[in-house]
């Protein structure tokens, strides 16, 4: 049973919400004013707050804010009550971080749907979708329910990608997020002296793209092509915008789910910076390892040029080769008759990455 707790200073009124609640079989806690309201919400951690916001002790803006402080209360979805209809007043709520609002008196109807709205979004947030076609498929399903979220896209569709075809090129309008379903995609920088600075390998589960799609220019940072044949979803511009700056919630797991590679690659520069060429070669065949497709861990080849594998470590393609050939002379890997790379002892190459 979901637990509401209403904060009204407002006697009648606050008997006669928790009426309305308790019949539609939510479990109901009341606060006369704002400074009890904070004391309860933190010690029941209601699945969401209904608060007035002209109170004494505290009014609702203050009472906002405190729970936002608290990690606790800080995602608690939060309505707020007011006689007010002055635009200033539902922008200063909205600005600090409520999820709704309902203007005093309300329907029973207008009451029940906010709260059945507001808990299903927060649902949303909490769940997990996996990083693949059906996954995505679901978010988007999902989140074209809401208000605002009608003109998403229905189909999309997988999109076969053979080795070396470009995904997206540098310099061109960036006008699609791209989903990786399967395969391997390397993206790079061309310098003007035409080098090319591997920024990156992405394989199942990841995006790419989306930092051009943000980028005051509107155009690919980079280029992206196929090292290992592709299947890749493409999601346009437009329900990018839509999810990124729409409905508050829906914005928060949809950075969530195309940040943690950023995230993580970023983490991975920082580490790659201060290592040894050998630390840096190893992080990136455990890297590349991890993103191959296998169901033979210690068997299956990593498929990478050495230039590219060079662009990953930061190094010329010599230095490269010859880092290689030591891990191969140390038994650490061996070379595949397709000049694949195979990892034969993980332990030690973890060990090198961490430790040098």
């Amino acid at each position: 049973m979901k637990k509401i707790l209403i904060i009204e200073d407002n006697l009648d009124v606050r008997e006669n919400t928790a009426d309305i609640l308790e019949l539609a079989n939510y479990k109901v806690c009341t606060a006369e004013n704002g400074k009890k309201g904070v004391q309860i919400a933190k010690l029941e951690k209601p699945d969401i707050i209904i608060c007035d916001i002209m109170m004494p002790e505290l009014n609702g803006y203050d009472v906002l804010e405190n729970l936002h402080k608290n990690q606790q209360t800080a995602s608690t979805p939060f309505i707020f009550l007011t006689a007010k209809t002055e635009k200033i007043d539902v922008r200063k709520g909205m600005n600090l971080g409520a999820d709704d609002y309902l203007t005093k008196p309300f329907e029973e109807n207008e009451l029940l749907d906010a709260i059945a709205t507001r808990l299903k979004k927060h649902q949303l947030l909490k769940k997990e979708f996996s990083k693949d076609l059906k996954g995505v498929n679901q978010f988007f399903d999902e989140v074209s329910s809401y208000q605002g979220m009608k003109e998403l896209s229905k189909d999309r569709n997988v999109r076969l990608y053979k080795r070396k075809d470009f995904i997206f090129m540098e310099g061109y309008p960036a006008h699609k997020l791209y989903f990786v379903q399967s395969g391997a995609i390397k993206t790079y920088k061309t310098t003007e002296s035409g080098k090319c600075l591997v920024t990156g390998i992405s394989g199942p589960g990841q995006f790419i793209g989306q930092l051009s799609l943000i980028a005051d220019k509107g155009i690919y940072r980079d280029t992206a092509s196929v090292i290992e044949d592709a299947e890749i979803i493409e999601i346009p511009k437009t329900d990018f915008t839509t999810l990124l700056y729409g409905d508050k919630l829906i914005s928060n797991k949809f950075i969530t789910m195309i940040s943690n590679d950023l995230i993580e690659l970023q983490e991975k520069l920082v580490s790659m910076a201060f290592a040894s060429v050998k630390q840096r070669l190893a992080k990136v065949l455990l890297q590349l390892h991890s993103n191959e497709p296998h169901t033979s861990p210690e068997t299956k080849g990593i498929h990478i040029s050495r230039e590219d594998l060079a662009g990953l470590i930061g190094t010329a393609n010599e230095t490269a080769i010859r880092m290689l050939t030591d891990f191969k002379d140390e038994g650490l890997v061996i070379i595949g008759p397709h000049r694949e790379i195979i990892i034969i002892d993980k332990k030690n190459i973890d060990e090198i990455a961490q430790f040098g």
